[in-house]
């Protein structure tokens, strides 16, 4: 059964898929630190948006967060995305 074709496949898509999900998670946690130290603590509405982005709305908000200048920045471009 390990070596059929079709385990392979399924165990590969899992990996590939356990380790996007985990880049993600870790994207987040990093955007939310660097947030929290910037703006204070999150409420949970806005960390909770920040949570749902896909992948490359996290990579283009790590880099946005860097012009930010308060919390007001970071809600409208959440609004615009």
């Amino acid at each position: 059964m390990q070596e059929s074709v079709v385990y392979q496949d399924i165990l590969q898509k899992g990996i590939a898929q356990g380790l996007e999900q985990g880049e993600k998670q870790g994207e987040v946690a990093v955007i939310l630190r660097l947030l929290h130290r910037f703006c204070g603590p999150l409420n949970p509405e806005i960390e909770s948006r920040i949570q749902s982005l896909s992948k490359p709305q996290l990579e283009e908000l790590s880099e946005a967060l860097l012009d930010f200048t308060n919390l007001a920045d970071l809600q409208q471009w959440l609004d615009s995305h």
